[in-house]
């Protein structure tokens, strides 16, 4: 009687699991690693076109207890080399540039500047210096104005790390140029053609780059420490100090709407979007990281900005994206996006669980002694 009982008391918790809804199944992943302090912020999943999931979690400003909506705003970091790789496709379909142009072209007297390609800036395999890792210069300007010669100055005449094109080294200085080429070809400032080009017609209304003196009651605090005990909030970077390299600031709906032009071709032909996401050395392509899940090739990308962290996973073939705003710097969320196409296609994935300490009586631990 009692082997009946567990066996039906089994297909029970069996039947309940599998009884769950698509949404259900988010909601209790994304509240265990909420619970575990692995993930604060807001969740978005669409596919074709609709909307599967999209929630926030945790608090948008924990002092206020304001919790984070699918409306919070938050800096989304390296995101922004999307936008950037973008603008520069849509300037080659105009012929205003090729992305083989070396760059001397647009930097006259740049070291090694002939041997630099748009393409090498783009796919981070040019050698140059990767300015926010020199530390005493970000923690003296993270938060102040910073001119463009200032930031150039910082890796224009560092040498080289490799010959152009020989290997991968991830380097923001490479999209700080990217920028600047942006602006020496259309006249204008890097934010002003963002906004043009891509926020406005996409009405992506709460995108945006000056995240420190924006002025929203969705906008969440950063938050370089959150745990259960402590909770500390970072400094928030000027836009200027990560420029065309990681200055937007954005919500998940507009990271759909986002996602969505991209699918339709409104913003870029078909053929640069296969420039796009053809991956060079390290599965690294024009402002986007490649690889395959569940047979289907994904392109992502996360970003890390001080008390920020973000990921955005898109499968194009099956118009499936994935949106993780984090307002804390934690790691991860790849898993995280991981777990969630997971439930989307059907496949295994794992809740986190936190570990329990066993307790071994002291005889038993003076025996192995």
């Amino acid at each position: 009687m009692m082997r009946n009982t567990v066996l039906i008391f089994t297909l029970l918790v069996s039947f309940a699991a599998s009884a769950q809804t698509e949404q259900q199944k988010m909601d209790e992943l994304m509240n265990a690693y909420t619970s575990m302090y692995k993930f604060n912020g807001t969740v978005l999943v669409a596919k074709k076109g609709k909307v599967l999931f999209s929630k926030g979690y945790g608090y948008r400003i924990s002092k206020d207890s304001a919790k984070n909506t699918p409306n919070t705003i938050y800096q989304i970091g390296s995101i922004t080399k999307q936008f950037t790789s973008a603008i520069i496709l849509k300037l080659q379909e105009q012929r205003k540039l090729n992305i083989d142009d070396k760059i001397s072209k647009y930097f006259p007297g740049y070291p090694k500047g002939d041997s630099i390609t748009i393409k090498n800036l783009l796919t981070h395999t040019s050698g140059i210096f990767n300015y926010t890792e020199n530390q005493k210069f970000m923690q003296a300007t993270m938060s102040k104005v910073v001119s463009k010669d200032s930031l150039m100055a910082q890796f224009r005449d560092v040498p080289l790390n490799f010959s152009p094109g020989t290997k991968y080294s991830y380097s923001n200085s490479g999209y700080v140029l990217l920028g600047l080429i942006i602006e020496k070809i259309t006249g204008k400032p890097y934010e002003t053609v963002i906004r043009e080009q891509i926020f406005g017609p996409l009405k992506m209304t709460n995108s945006g780059f000056d995240f420190k003196n924006l002025k929203s009651d969705d906008k969440a605090a950063g938050y370089s420490i959150y745990k259960q005990s402590i909770k500390m909030t970072a400094v928030i970077a000027d836009s200027t100090t990560s420029y065309s390299a990681g200055a937007i600031f954005s919500t998940t709906g507009d990271l759909l709407k986002w996602h969505n032009a991209l699918q339709s071709t409104k913003l870029l032909s078909k053929q640069s979007l296969q420039q796009a996401y053809a991956p060079l050395l390290e599965k690294y392509a024009l402002g986007w990281a490649v690889d395959t899940i569940f047979g289907q090739q994904t392109v992502m990308h996360g970003g890390g900005i001080f008390g920020f962290n973000t990921n955005i996973q898109r499968l194009p073939g099956d118009d499936v994206v994935v949106v993780l705003l984090c307002n804390m710097n934690i790691g991860g969320l790849e898993q995280i996006s991981r777990n969630l196409l997971s439930i989307v296609y059907e496949r295994p994935y794992e809740i986190p669980r936190e570990k329990t300490a066993i307790r071994v009586d002291e005889n038993i631990l003076q025996q192995y002694v």
